[in-house]
């Protein structure tokens, strides 16, 4: 399994991904999920995977041999973004179709689904995720993100915080706590982490980084983040038995006339009178 966000705001794209391919008790495999295709001042663009590797291999070996052999189709040919999520989208079916034969015999599935992002010179940037029968949807201002692979450990945070104008920066940190929490809960999510920012009119990427368990920037977001959260809970508001266990408690005059019963009053009334 794996688990890839990608992110939409005004400042541009944010990719983030995990690396691990296998997590049997004694073989775990990294594998880069996240690829990048650049071609400066001209266009941009990144392309992250789950599902089945070999599908995935096939796509890519595609698209760089199209480049390659200058096919009349090519990452580097369409006008528009959606036009390159279509040629991404056709070249993932033709990658299925080539080995499903053998391999859905055996149970094995060989799907693959796709999150596409980039800008081209004179459009603004844009995000797709990428089915496997080829077709694709794009973010929208209600969903500013795009998730493939194990992805309900890492949504929450992505709910509460991205919003269109959210900075690139925040997004980042966000799809790093997303990794995160999906890494603690699923075992078949697992670092380093690749994680990438295209800005808005760059027509390249910005910033590159992997992430592993010993590295400071990652560490000090994962501690931080888990010290805060339990901060933030111990700080909500209190139960009412809570409320009534931390009562003052009543004075002592008060609380020996509250444990005199009503018969003894009587009879104490009684006997000043006869007095």
């Amino acid at each position: 399994m794996t688990y890839c966000v990608g992110i939409q705001v005004e400042e541009g794209l944010v990719f983030a991904s995990d690396t691990r391919t296998s997590a049997s008790f004694d073989d775990v495999r990294v594998h880069a999920k996240m690829h990048v295709f650049e071609f400066p001042g001209e266009r941009s663009f990144v392309l992250m995977s789950a599902g089945n590797l070999g599908t995935t291999q096939a796509v890519l070996a595609r698209l760089q041999r199209d480049l390659t052999d200058n096919a009349h189709t090519s990452l580097r040919t369409p006008r528009h973004l959606f036009e390159v999520a279509e040629y991404v989208g056709q070249a993932l079916v033709a990658a299925q179709a080539q080995v499903s034969g053998n391999a859905q015999q055996n149970g094995v599935s060989v799907e693959s689904t796709l999150i596409l992002g980039g800008q081209i010179a004179g459009e603004p940037p844009g995000l797709f995720l990428i089915y496997p029968l080829g077709n694709c949807i794009a973010t929208s201002p209600e969903t500013p993100y795009l998730q493939i692979g194990e992805s309900k450990y890492g949504k929450p945070i992505l709910d509460r915080i991205i919003r269109h104008d959210t900075t690139l920066e925040d997004a980042s940190r966000c799809a790093l706590v997303s990794l995160d929490s999906t890494i603690r809960s699923n075992v078949s999510v697992g670092l380093p982490i690749d994680l990438a920012l295209l800005r808005e009119g760059a027509l390249k990427i910005d910033e590159r980084i992997r992430l592993d368990a010993d590295t400071p920037l990652y560490v000090e977001i994962r501690d931080n983040w888990s010290s805060k959260l339990e901060a933030a809970v111990r700080s909500l508001p209190r139960f009412p038995w809570e409320k009534a266990d931390n009562a003052p408690a009543p004075a002592p005059a008060q609380a020996q006339r509250r444990m005199v019963p009503h018969d003894d009053v009587t009879a104490s009334q009684a006997a000043q009178q006869q007095q």
